[in-house]
């Protein structure tokens, strides 16, 4: 018998060693705290840098519309070798042969008046730049919850530890003082044997509360996107919960109140609703006449091009006509004039070549293939559909205020009744320890006894984490800073 109770002994003890190694485990960095937590994951979470990019994008979108406002200014420099049959730009002649051209043209167009569509694209997009910013906000305010959520859930599992490894303790010590009296003969063997099964039944505990501290951990390791190799301690801060139980002077539509004014996405909302009725007027404004004003400058070169220069007179000939001076007649001459011509340079030749236009334009838009007309109509959809997600969010922030208040006020309640329960269960644990170890009562009341101070402590242990998430989910639409 004696030698069964060493065995079981021996593997309660092995057990306690693996546990106590496991949770022991070496930490590049001691003690987190929630904010380092939080800011942790602000910095590296990837959801939250994707959110990022999208803002930046939707800063480029804004910037590029900004700029739209100036006028469009296009070059377009060409240089070539014509073949064959073509008309010199120059002096608009055909030519046959072979020649080099350079063309230079220079245009600007500026929109004058267009309904304001500009101005209302702008304004579009400064919303919808502003409504991704609140977005990237409120997704920050979601991690930052999340990861809170994580962070309690390592404390009330590493305190669950505590609380095991207590309740091992007390029952090791236990068993040894039973064995004392078994072995003077002042109590049973079977005293020992439950004692020894009550051992290992805590140590079992302990090992599962090990085991879910694991689990907690590697879970906020992955909303923090950190290194599963890394190790996570969380620091247990000191939690008064009287001074943090303060709901009853908050009503669930104060904190319904508070949250229109601090839920980013709320704002996100209304700044979308505001986009799509800009995004509506710049639409309309696509149905009626835009006015602008464009500019040209060009010139032209080609090396087939001649200008004269000047001429030579080479002698006379008769052009067979007469005229009669004095009764004689003479014959009409006319000199061979012989033209010379030369090649202009480059410069010269678009100097003279150099034009100007200027133009003034009005469109009228007169049919599209309605286009324009399903551009007004989707636009005013957008509209509707940005007008029932607001409704939809506020409706379903309204409810999960009221329910969040509730389940808050309903864990207050569980935690003074937790707490009531305990304080109860530890009287009467003294009580029976007392009488146990007088001879007073058998081991199996006591035992029940112990399990009940057990299930008391662990039950107060997660309605005090309960309560603290609870409390936690109301500071959020409140708009306070989660820290504990």
């Amino acid at each position: 018998m004696k030698l069964m109770c060493l065995r079981k002994f021996m593997v309660v003890s092995w057990a306690l060693l693996w546990a106590a190694t496991a949770y022991a485990q070496p930490a590049t960095k001691q003690g987190w705290t929630l904010q380092e937590t939080i800011d942790f994951a602000l910095k590296h979470n990837i959801s939250i840098q994707h959110n990022e990019i999208n803002q930046r994008l939707s800063l480029l979108t804004l910037r590029q519309s900004q700029w739209a406002q100036l006028p469009s200014l296009n070059m377009s420099p060409s240089y070539g070798i014509s073949k064959g049959r073509s008309i010199d730009p120059t002096t608009n002649q055909f030519v046959v042969g072979s020649y080099n051209f350079l063309s230079a043209n220079a245009s600007a167009n500026v929109l004058v008046f267009g309904w304001f569509q500009q101005r209302n694209t702008i304004s579009r997009n400064q919303l919808s730049y502003n409504a991704a910013a609140e977005d990237l906000n409120q997704l920050k305010n979601d991690v930052s919850l999340n990861v809170a959520t994580g962070f309690l859930r390592v404390l009330m599992a590493k305190e669950q530890i505590t609380v095991n490894e207590k309740q091992v303790a007390l029952s090791a010590a236990q068993l040894k003082q039973t064995q004392k009296f078994a072995a003077v003969g002042r109590l049973p063997e079977l005293n020992v044997a439950q004692l020894e099964a009550q051992l290992a039944s805590d140590s079992s505990l302990l090992i599962a509360a090990l085991s879910d501290y694991t689990s907690a951990v590697l879970d906020i390791k992955a909303l923090l996107n950190l290194d599963f190799e890394v190790p996570f301690e969380a620091t247990i801060p000191e939690l008064p919960m009287e001074d943090r139980i303060s709901l009853q002077s908050l009503s669930p539509e104060y904190v319904y109140e508070q949250a229109i004014k601090s839920i980013p996405s709320v704002r996100s909302n209304e700044l979308k609703l505001r986009a799509a009725k800009h995004g509506w007027q710049m639409a309309r404004g696509g149905l009626l006449p835009q006015l602008s004003i464009g500019g040209q400058l060009g010139s032209n070169w080609t090396s087939t091009y001649r200008q004269l220069a000047g001429y030579n007179i080479d002698g006379t000939t008769p052009t067979g006509t007469f005229v009669s001076v004095a009764g004689q007649q003479y014959d009409v001459l006319q000199p061979n004039v012989i033209p010379t011509f030369s090649s202009p340079n480059v410069v010269s030749q678009l100097e003279n070549n150099f034009r100007q236009t200027v133009s003034a334009t009005l469109s009228i838009p007169i049919f599209n293939g309605w286009q324009t007309q399903y551009q007004v109509r989707q636009a005013k959809l957008n509209i509707q559909t940005q007008e029932l997600n607001k409704y939809q969010n506020e409706l379903k922030l309204k409810q999960d205020v009221y329910k969040a208040h509730n389940d808050a006020s309903n864990a207050i309640q569980k935690y003074y009744a937790a707490k009531r329960s305990q304080e109860a269960a530890q009287r009467a644990y003294d009580f029976a320890t007392t009488r146990y170890e007088l001879g007073l009562t058998n081991t199996l009341e006591y035992l029940s006894t112990l399990n009940n101070l057990y299930k008391a402590d662990g039950t107060l242990l997660n309605s005090k984490y309960d309560l603290i998430f609870k409390l936690k989910v109301i500071d959020y639409y409140l708009g306070k800073q989660l820290t504990l």
